[in-house]
């Protein structure tokens, strides 16, 4: 077991460009609350332990969240049982790190360490069915995954040792998959706008998010800088999600900034630890969970995720 989340981030190969450097202050910043948060809502710490949690997931018919849990050199996908209480429901997953909500109803993993991207059904004790979408030995890391509505699957494998490798890559519907961005020193978290026709890239060496058009064989075009706030902060981007009415919700850079589909800052959600991923979900669509470094957090929404629009 490891004795820090400090190790689980150095194994994901991202310690030194998240981390402000030591003996560094946090510098102090003043952005809005974005209009998309419920009145009055706050942070509510949902689970804690000593590990770096990644990859939230909200099961629609079981009414269940998921988050992966990076202890010591792997990652276990635990499912959030209720307020501070979590189990195990897949251990040993090889890194299973950034996870999505299928068309179909599954959760689709990148998983880091063993250089697949993986479905596995929602069950009561464990994943009811578990199926290899793509995987080659020769990939870095898998880092992050979505799917867009037509069914193609969109994945990022960062070489964050040496930004030389790092890569984007696309599995259509017909099983091939295509390497459709080479330029990124580091793309990190992906997601697609809600109508298929934009995709959204994070990259943790430029630290800031860009986009590229989709085309009808889905590959993009050429891509150009979505998003870059206005703030000292150069925490790592990571994670992402969107929401019903088209804001992207990135964290990264001090928390989780929404920004609208035209690159606009909505505003920040400032996160006490450093901020790996988001996800909508809750029986509504309305709820945020927030994965971090030894927390997960809820945070109540007026506006639904885009799955649940």
């Amino acid at each position: 077991m490891f004795k820090n989340a400090l190790l689980t981030l150095l194994l994901l190969g991202i310690l030194c460009d998240t981390l402000p450097l030591a003996g560094k202050e946090t510098p102090k910043e003043s952005h809005p609350l974005p209009r998309t948060v419920a009145p009055g809502a706050k942070l509510t710490e949902e689970y804690a332990a000593k590990a770096f949690f990644e990859g939230p997931v909200w099961d629609p018919a079981g009414k269940k969240w998921y988050f992966t849990s990076f202890v010591d050199k792997d990652a276990q996908i635990l499912r959030l049982d209720g307020e501070g209480k979590a189990s195990v429901w897949l251990d040993k997953t090889k890194g299973i790190n950034g996870t999505y909500l299928s068309n179909e109803g599954n959760m689709l993993g990148a998983q880091a360490y063993g250089q697949h991207v993986m479905s596995y059904g929602f069950g009561e004790s464990g994943p009811s069915k578990t199926t290899v979408i793509a995987a080659n030995p020769k990939w870095n890391q898998p880092n992050d995954v979505c799917q867009t509505p037509n069914g193609n699957i969109y994945f990022t494998d960062p070489d964050f040792k040496n930004r030389k490798t790092s890569a984007v890559y696309v599995r259509t519907t017909d099983g091939t998959v295509k390497k459709i961005i080479t330029e990124m020193p580091v793309p990190n978290g992906v997601i697609a706008s809600n109508d298929g026709k934009t995709l959204y890239v994070g990259d943790s060496h430029e630290k800031l998010w860009r986009r590229y058009p989709i085309r009808e064989d889905g590959t993009v075009g050429e891509g150009q800088v979505f998003f870059d706030p206005e703030t000292k902060r150069k925490d790592s981007p990571d994670g992402m999600s969107i929401d019903a009415e088209g804001n992207l919700y990135l964290s990264g850079r001090g928390g989780v900034w929404v920004a609208s589909p035209s690159g606009k800052s909505l505003g920040l959600i400032p996160v006490p630890e450093f901020c790996s991923n988001v996800s909508f979900g809750g029986v509504d669509g309305k709820t945020l969970l927030l994965t971090c470094a030894n927390k997960v957090y809820s945070l109540k929404m007026k506006v639904p995720g885009g799955q649940y629009r």
